[in-house]
């Protein structure tokens, strides 16, 4: 079997969201488990997210990458205690210069209006535009997804068996991050260059928007030692689990490598994931008679002590060895 014949499920989520019939919830939650058991991925329409809020993000993604590079890196995240803001990744060099285009990113989270725990809550950085032109459309969408991501995890504790209500522990102040990123066209990229290389994402859900007719994510399916592409439809999420999740399920669902090559030649391509990992201070949900009481921050702190230099007070704020 070729790979552009393997496909990942495609679940719609309505008959778990707004169910009409006896049993379309239990018919949902049993797709969602099978998926995530077997692929760590599934894509997914009937999500609630209006077409407004998706061509408004995208919309906004591009006005703000269109900034002038000077003022975009005056939003320098590594500025941020909180790590919210913009993000220039380098490509690789030719003859001693820089590409002449660079992968962006642009980092939101909960808005906080103080910093607690060290910078793992903070208020937001927003770029100097029109709030109708960023602000607005960026926040309800992050609001959309965070919802979005707040179900599927209803919905994985419910797969392996538990009550809902342990939503209440571990989502009462959750971290939930967003990243809005615009790759370079193919032209401007090293042969081989990949946007993302292969990874698995850290922590909880991951909710993923592809901007339509632009594909570019691949999944790596373990049994079959291939790597599967994921069209960038319309109207239609890309969901995953994170290693958090394998973690915690005692590997009853995967966390799934993949990487992202943007084939569009001559264009940039626009994507959006949101991150919902939990409350920093939380356990795991999906073993709650798990002995190891490692929470989502210290899990964190273990992923990525040694990126960003974080501080030892990031450490101390959740108790995680220094």
């Amino acid at each position: 079997m070729s790979t552009e014949e393997l496909k990942l499920p495609l679940i719609d989520l309505s008959g778990y969201i707004n169910p009409k019939a006896p049993g379309d919830r239990e018919r949902v939650i049993a797709e969602v488990k099978d998926a995530c058991a077997k692929f760590g991925f599934f894509q997914t329409k009937g999500h609630g997210i209006s077409m407004d809020l998706q061509k408004g993000l995208l919309k906004s993604i591009d006005t703000l990458f269109d900034m002038p590079k000077e003022e975009k890196r005056k939003l320098s995240f590594l500025q941020n205690v909180s790590r919210r803001g913009y993000e220039e990744s380098g490509m690789s060099l030719r003859d001693g210069d820089k590409l002449p285009d660079s992968k962006e990113a642009y980092y939101i989270g909960r808005e906080d209006p103080i910093v607690e725990h060290a910078g793992f809550y903070g208020p937001n950085v927003w770029p100097n535009l029109p709030e109708d032109q960023f602000r607005n459309p960026v926040w309800d969408y992050y609001n959309a997804t965070h919802k979005l991501g707040e179900i599927i995890w209803e919905i994985l504790l419910q797969g392996l068996g538990h009550p809902i209500s342990l939503m209440e522990e571990f989502a009462k102040k959750p971290m939930v991050m967003m990243k809005m990123i615009r790759y370079p066209p193919l032209s401007k990229t090293l042969p081989g260059q990949f946007g993302v290389g292969a990874h698995t994402d850290f922590g909880g859900v991951t909710v993923l928007l592809q901007e339509p007719g632009k594909d570019g994510l691949q999944v790596w399916l373990e049994e079959k030692e291939a790597w599967v592409p994921v069209s960038a439809t319309e109207d239609v999420y890309v969901i995953n689990c994170g290693d958090m999740i394998m973690r915690w399920s005692g590997g009853q669902y995967k966390s799934a490598k993949h990487r992202v090559i943007n084939k569009a030649d001559n264009e940039s391509r626009l994507s959006c994931a949101t991150f919902f990992h939990g409350d920093v201070f939380a356990s795991n949900p999906l073993n709650p008679d798990d002995p190891n009481r490692e929470t989502v921050g210290q899990l964190l702190i273990k992923r990525f002590g040694n990126q960003f230099s974080l501080a030892p007070e990031w450490r101390a704020a959740v108790g995680a060895p220094a």
